[in-house]
């Protein structure tokens, strides 16, 4: 059975909390959470150290809550939307009428990355629809750019306040809309100047080689097979679904590599691509992206003048 200002919602109950104080945020969730427990709800907890101490100090001790580590949850938004799909079925079958969390992103996410995170933060208003969730994302106004902050207003539905007060956010949007709306990543300084690599219609087995000679110095051995392996993946989707010609460039610097790979093509149709499982056995498309996004540090998905273009990092980001 659903509770608090989730009851009577079918599916995904999604808040953000824009808070410019400690007393601020935990006016806000310290009610949320403990709701949850006298509500025999699982609560979770998936904040930072500095918020979750503050949460767990103001919350009454001993008080049953789940805390998982916001760094570990947070890695990387498709691995994100696994690893709390898994955790809300298993609440769902062990007979959870409703599944109340807490979290929030870390301010370096707020740079050149924002994009993909904030493709997460509209694609899980579908990925979790199908379960009892009510979820609230924190965002602190001292810390985050005006334009993150625009674009959590347009992915959440909705804006929780202290005394129990739940705001509609009226430039929220449908997520296929959102993620439908071209979105320019921040262009890395690296790709300015020359690549190290420049290829003309690559097959995978030459693009694979080719990541392999070029970025021994910069990468750690995973890394540099996360990479080899997300490359193979979209040299292959751009050769069978894009438009020729295929053009992959590759930039290293002594932590960081970017390889983009630009086909002729407008890119997915699906504009959950990347973000979400594969439904089946993955023969209708899609697996490839999936893929890709859970062995990078950051992908961008560009529809440009050129193309559309897949841009990967790996190492460390901006």
């Amino acid at each position: 059975m659903r509770t608090g200002a989730a009851a009577g919602h079918l599916g995904y109950f999604h808040e953000a909390i824009c808070y410019d104080s400690d007393e601020h945020l935990l006016g806000v969730v310290v009610p949320f959470l403990l709701g949850g427990v006298a509500a025999g709800e699982p609560t979770v907890v998936a904040l930072g150290e500095r918020n979750a101490g503050l949460v767990r100090a103001a919350l009454p001790a001993g008080s049953p809550v789940i805390y998982l580590a916001g760094g570990d949850v947070y890695a990387r938004p498709a691995s994100a939307i696994r690893s709390y799909r898994r955790l809300l079925a298993d609440h769902v079958s062990a007979g959870a009428g409703q599944i109340r969390i807490i979290g929030e992103l870390a301010p370096q996410m707020f740079g050149a990355t924002w994009d993909w995170w904030a493709r997460y933060e509209s694609a899980i208003n579908h990925a979790y629809d199908e379960f009892p969730l009510w979820s609230m994302c924190a965002y602190d106004l001292r810390a985050t750019p005006a334009p993150v902050l625009d674009d959590v207003l347009r992915t959440h539905p909705r804006t929780a306040l202290p005394d129990d007060r739940h705001r509609p956010n009226q430039s929220y949007l449908e997520p296929a809309v959102y993620l439908g709306t071209a979105r320019r990543p921040v262009t890395d300084p690296i790709e300015l100047t020359p690549p190290r690599i420049d290829l003309a219609d690559p097959f995978p087995a030459g693009a694979r080689q080719a990541v392999r000679s070029g970025v021994r110095d910069s990468l750690t051995e995973q890394d540099r097979d996360d990479l080899v392996v997300a490359v193979s993946e979209v040299v292959s989707n751009a050769r069978r679904h894009g438009h020729g010609p295929v053009r992959m460039r590759l930039w290293t610097t002594a932590d960081r590599v970017v390889v983009a790979v630009t086909d002729a093509g407008e890119g997915p149709a699906d504009p959950f691509a990347g973000l979400l499982p594969v439904p089946g056995d993955g023969t209708g498309g899609g697996l490839g992206l999936w893929i890709t996004h859970q062995s990078c540090n950051h992908v961008s998905l560009d529809r440009g003048v050129d193309g559309f273009t897949v841009r990967m990092t790996a190492g460390a980001t901006l």
